[in-house]
């Protein structure tokens, strides 16, 4: 609670009639329905709510408390066996902008060895993402058009949505939650079924919820307090380090990253076969007999086979009586070649270690010869410019960016973002993902000289490799001018070197025609400098027609 105010407004979790809002009611009416008369059995007061009836017992030590036979409760609880938990950190869906943030959800580790028979407890908006338009799903959550809901399903499950279907990588955190306190967690967890509370995208999310499961394992920690405004996703995994939560992290890669290690070791020659094998234009056989292919690319040639055709299954793309035939060949086959070297996939920079998601901005430079000094504010989250250690390459994400100017004893605004979205994922063998940018807010690239509002939206292609990657984009925009609405056409072409830690550079030259007949040339370079988890210090030069801009910058996050 809140101020003594309930998050969740589900009127089956209470038992008193202002038990949302009157803790103390609450209690009295819960230890009332515990030693009522009711048949104590999976419909009892104390089997839907094991986590009150024990806190009550440990409170109230000596009080005789009734007892239930909880039939259900018992078998879920042995079968899920809680004995630690584990905070996973799905990372961004590049091409989802729903899922651009990345996710949280917590896995129950049992006394089996392998992690895969675990649970996950997660939480998300009871939406079907796939049947709704992208905007539609933003907007609402936004607005808290969604009920969220908690769900506890097999860790296996999870890790095919994310890590298979989705293309993200898991990021493991093991925490030190002790026996007793993971199931302190697991029994508010079955308090919570089938309850709903309101779900927002940026305050009341599957972060948000993920915090106040820890608060609720450990009571001593308030993870929460530190959050006003919004929680992302990944600030929830900076905010457990911060606690002193993390003992040890792993990283699961995704099906996306286990093929595109894989088109680094198969000859270019054979590069496709994996590809043809899975939409049946050539067969194992062709492969297995061919004696020109060496039998170490053989092994990589099927067993890249193997993981685009779980990835084509996952995605819908084969039927499941397909996909078990020519699993069980390749599998067979790959079986038939022997033992070769176990593929090594190089671990990228650890989320807990990017930068934090508000940005605060100030610096200094000159436009024609004008001294500038300039203030700007971030809430959210992050862009090309930004250091990307740590983030999915080619993703941007700003909400309400503001960056005002001060020069002859005068104040503008630069720059007024209001939303601000790049997806450019790289194309290769295997993925050939178009790359898409949206932005809604003030600028200064019309061709005035003031800040101009406009909405834009773009689409192209993006090339990579180990050092950075190139794009292309074209990109209609509507600028709203004192008089009227003026569209332009524009063609850009850009490059971004991230390879290095301390280091990253983006440059980006755009032509655009305008509709009354007018073009122009727009050229941004940037050169940015991490010096430090959450500072960096930018140089920034911006060019259009009869006006030069020199920024240098620097950036602190929190």
């Amino acid at each position: 609670m809140n101020n003594n105010i309930s998050e969740i407004k589900d009127l089956n979790f209470f038992f008193a009639t202002d038990g949302d809002k009157n803790p103390k009611s609450e209690m009295f009416a819960t230890i009332e329905a515990f030693f009522s008369n009711e048949k104590k059995d999976d419909n009892s007061s104390i089997c839907r709510f094991p986590a009150r009836y024990q806190w009550l017992k440990d409170k109230l030590n000596g009080v005789d408390f009734p007892k239930a036979n909880c039939i259900e409760y018992n078998k879920v609880f042995k079968h899920v066996d809680p004995q630690s938990a584990t905070l996973v950190f799905p990372s961004a869906h590049i091409n989802s902008p729903a899922s651009m943030f990345g996710h949280t959800f917590i896995r129950i580790n049992s006394s089996y060895n392998s992690k895969l028979l675990s649970y996950a407890i997660n939480y998300a908006a009871n939406a079907d993402k796939s049947k709704e338009n992208g905007v539609v799903f933003a907007i609402k959550g936004l607005t808290g058009g969604y009920l969220g809901k908690y769900s506890l399903l097999p860790y296996y499950d999870k890790l095919k949505e994310y890590r298979d279907s989705e293309q993200r990588d898991i990021w493991e955190y093991d925490l030190n939650l002790t026996r007793s306190e993971t199931r302190r967690m697991f029994r508010h967890i079955w308090e919570l079924n089938n309850i709903q509370t309101n779900y927002y995208f940026f305050t009341q999310n599957c972060s948000y919820e993920m915090l106040w499961l820890l608060e609720v394992a450990r009571p001593s920690i308030e993870l929460r307090k530190e959050f006003t405004f919004q929680v992302i996703p990944f600030e929830t995994v900076h905010e457990a380090k911060k606690a002193g939560l993390i003992k040890s992290m792993s990283y699961r890669p995704s099906k996306r990253a286990k093929l595109l290690k894989y088109e680094t070791l198969i000859n270019k020659k054979f590069i496709e076969y994996p590809i043809l094998l899975v939409d049946g234009t050539m067969y194992v056989k062709d492969i297995m007999q061919n004696k020109d292919i060496p039998i170490e690319q053989k092994r990589y040639i099927l067993e890249a086979s193997i993981e685009y055709l779980e990835y084509s299954f996952s995605k819908s793309k084969v039927k499941k009586k397909y996909y078990l035939e020519l699993f069980h060949k390749l599998t067979t086959n790959r079986a038939k070649l022997g033992l070769g070297e176990k593929i090594e996939i190089k671990t990228p920079p650890n989320p807990i270690q990017s930068h934090k998601a508000v940005r605060t901005t100030f610096g200094i430079g000159s436009r024609e010869n004008n001294f500038i000094s300039y203030l700007g504010i971030r809430p959210a989250y992050h862009d090309l410019e930004d250091s990307n250690y740590g983030f999915l390459r080619g993703t941007q994400i700003e909400f309400l960016n503001f960056m005002f100017s001060y020069s002859k004893e005068k104040l503008e605004v630069e720059d007024a973002t209001i939303l601000s979205i790049f997806s450019l994922a790289q194309r290769d063998d295997f993925f050939h993902n178009i790359s898409w940018r949206t932005s809604i807010g003030w600028d200064r690239d019309y061709l005035s000289t003031d800040a101009t509002f406009h909405t834009s939206v773009g689409a192209g292609s993006s090339w990579g490799n180990e050092l950075g990657f190139v794009y292309m984009m074209v990109d209609p925009s509507f600028y709203n001018t004192n008089e009227k609405v003026e569209a332009s056409i524009g063609g850009s072409v850009g490059f971004t070197i991230d390879k290095y830690k301390f280091m990253n550079t983006k440059v980006e030259a755009t032509q655009k025609k305008y509709t009354n007949g007018e073009e122009q040339t727009l050229i941004e370079a940037t050169q940015g400098f991490r010096t430090s988890q959450n500072r960096q210090i930018m140089l920034k030069y911006k060019y259009k027609k009869d006006e030069q801009n020199f920024q240098i910058l620097f950036h602190y996050y929190f």
